[in-house]
């Protein structure tokens, strides 16, 4: 919230405004502290109630609380039930399971019995922070994965220091590429396992060990893991990279299947490539999950696959849809799997019949997620568009599109305000590519006027701008500025050919798009064409520090979190393979490579 008032700060144009006006009818910063989010909504398994994550936040402690909802399926008597998050139902629907404060410290593993007494009992008792729990299918156990600490100690000759010193640690001892993360500082020194513990509670038991992470991973990141049991619960069959090379390979990983009685593993996906969050089919015979082969490009759409429970007949049911399948989900019967996409700004369900053929569940300009389905094919998930903020929805899959709003978190914010108006544009651009692009109107936006106008652009670069409400640009627009944020080349949700534009070239057409955009809005006879503003973070640091380097169109740039010099980003940054990936060889062999993609030359 704190980022979003220094923007607005630094992009006013004129002196007179160098702080935001209070209003009660536009979107300022101000509102932003009542603001309420909403996610992972979890269908009981009957299909009667709907357990989700409810966000606000804290004005006193500056950060956002945390707390479970729970309602009928219709969205009637929605109401508190506990402090909390990432809850699920067991599979016989009389508990929940979730995570939250607890004790000997931070995040613990708790059990909620869904009766009229709801009695709360805390799972886990762990120091390292549990996550992505799941159910065993008999309801008796849990899953989940934590980090096992293991790290190189430095001994130095020194007294023992007494019980409860608060003596400066021991130096660390670094051998490795990854070591910090970004919003994480220093890495505690590990790696990633999977666990089970008793429902009721009790010791959790290793069922994964060794110098190795379970979890498949983006260049070292810690991101979770992709997991599923068997219906008989005997196996889980999890992604990760069993190899202690791991910390040196890119884009890799593979599916395994862990026999939970013996400990013992298997195999089931050695193919070189990224293969992640394998799903078990209904009847345990079939493991759906998404990936890709290897590649020397530097990014790749996956696709969607489905095997045998013992890795065999790997067959790929999405190579000619050309988007990423995220959060599969089996339909009850087995005979097909439910997954959103995105695409062209959108994200929407769709579904992959075994038989062949991908169609769509859902259709329009919204961002759709698939939280989860009942055995009724009644499914819910979180859903936005320009003009509505995210809430809870109820999806219909024997009814399509047949999406039903069931919250309505931010009503009272929104109530009496005038949003900005958003309008999508296709343009032109180098090379004969047709990019589409959003632009943000102020609330009382007169044609005949000129306004100032901000090209915001995304990070990734391999990522996709959409369709959902941002409170950010209609803050902007709030504020009297022509918002204006495009999907150039290398954005993804357009397909392979698409997002490998910039391949090995990066910054490169992009830029282009982001300039097209930029005349094609001012082609429109509304923009101030000496008061127009770039801004980006990470990725959209990078471009946004490129375009200034450019171009002198720009009165002023907010550059956020840039890349300036690839060399020194290599030698820096927490993500150092996928900095290598944008150049077909290191620095110290090619510099003239590296530099002539950065915006510092």
């Amino acid at each position: 919230m704190i980022g979003i008032a220094l923007l607005v700060s630094c992009l006013l144009a004129a002196p007179a405004r160098a702080q935001e006006t209070a209003s009660d009818t536009l979107l300022t910063v101000d509102h932003y502290l009542d603001w309420e989010q909403v996610a992972d909504p979890q269908i009981s398994p009957d299909g009667a109630q709907i357990v989700y994550t409810r966000r606000w936040v804290n004005k006193l402690e500056d950060k956002w609380e945390s707390a479970l909802w729970i309602m009928n399926a219709d969205g009637s008597h929605n109401r508190f039930l506990v402090k909390g998050s990432d809850a699920r139902w067991a599979p016989d629907g009389t508990r929940i399971l979730y995570l939250a404060d607890g004790e000997p410290k931070g995040t613990q593993l708790f059990v909620r019995w869904m009766d009229a007494e709801g009695a709360s009992s805390q799972v886990t008792r762990v120091t390292e922070k549990p996550a992505d729990p799941r159910w065993a299918p008999d309801g008796k156990s849990i899953a989940f994965v934590m980090l096992v600490p293991d790290s190189t100690a430095w001994s130095i000759s020194l007294p023992k220091p007494p019980e409860g010193a608060k003596w400066t640690p021991a130096p660390r001892v670094v051998d490795g590429l990854h070591y910090r993360q970004d919003r994480v500082g220093y890495m505690t020194q590990g790696f990633t396992h999977l666990f089970q513990v008793p429902a009721d509670g009790g010791t959790p038991r290793a069922l994964t060990s060794g110098r190795w992470n379970v979890g498949a991973r983006f260049d070292g990141l810690v991101l979770g893991a992709g997991y599923d049991w068997t219906p008989d619960g005997r196996t889980i069959v999890f992604d990760g990279l069993r190899d202690t090379t791991w910390d040196r390979q890119y884009q890799v990983s593979r599916i395994y299947g862990l026999d939970v009685a013996s400990r013992t593993i298997r195999t089931l996906v050695s193919r070189p490539g990224f293969w992640a969050n394998p799903v078990v089919s209904p009847d345990g015979r079939s493991v759906a999950f998404a990936g890709y082969d290897s590649t020397g490009q530097t990014h790749r759409t996956a696709d969607l696959y489905v095997m045998g429970i013992d890795g065999t007949g790997m067959r790929d049911l999405s190579k000619t849809f050309d988007r990423d399948p995220e959060t599969l989900r089996w339909a009850p019967d087995g005979k097909g799997v439910y997954f959103t996409a995105p695409d062209r700004g959108s994200i929407n369900v769709r579904y992959a019949d075994l038989a062949g053929g991908v169609r769509d569940v859902t259709q329009g300009a919204q961002v759709v997620s698939l939280a989860s389905l009942a055995r009724t094919l009644v499914a819910v998930g979180v859903r936005s568009d320009p003009e509505h903020a995210a809430d809870v929805v109820r999806l219909d899959l024997r009814r399509p599109p047949g999406v039903t709003r069931l919250t309505g978190v931010n009503d009272d914010v929104l109530g009496n305000k005038h949003l900005a108006k958003v309008d999508e544009v296709w343009y032109n651009s180098t090379g004969g590519a047709r990019v589409q692009g959003w632009v943000v109107k102020p609330p009382a936006f007169d044609a005949a006027r000129k306004y100032p106008l901000i090209l915001e652009i995304h990070g990734g670069p391999f990522a996709m701008y959409n369709v959902a409400f941002s409170y950010m640009f209609q803050n902007f627009a709030a504020n009297g500025y022509v918002v204006l944020y495009v999907n150039p080349r290398g954005s993804t949700g357009y397909g392979d050919a698409f997002s490998n534009a910039i391949d090995h070239n990066y910054p490169g057409p992009d830029y282009d798009d982001l300039m097209a955009g930029v005349d094609a809005v001012i082609g429109k006879g509304y923009v101030d064409t000496t008061r127009m503003y770039v801004s980006g973070c990470s990725g959209g640091g990078v471009l946004s520090s490129w375009v200034i380097g450019h171009t002198g169109r720009f009165a002023a740039a907010a550059v956020r979190c840039p890349v300036i010099d690839w060399i020194s980003m290599a030698g820096q940054t927490d993500i150092p393979l996928f900095t290598y990936s944008f150049f077909h060889q290191a620095f110290w062999d090619k510099p003239d490579e590296w530099l002539a993609h950065s915006s510092l030359m």
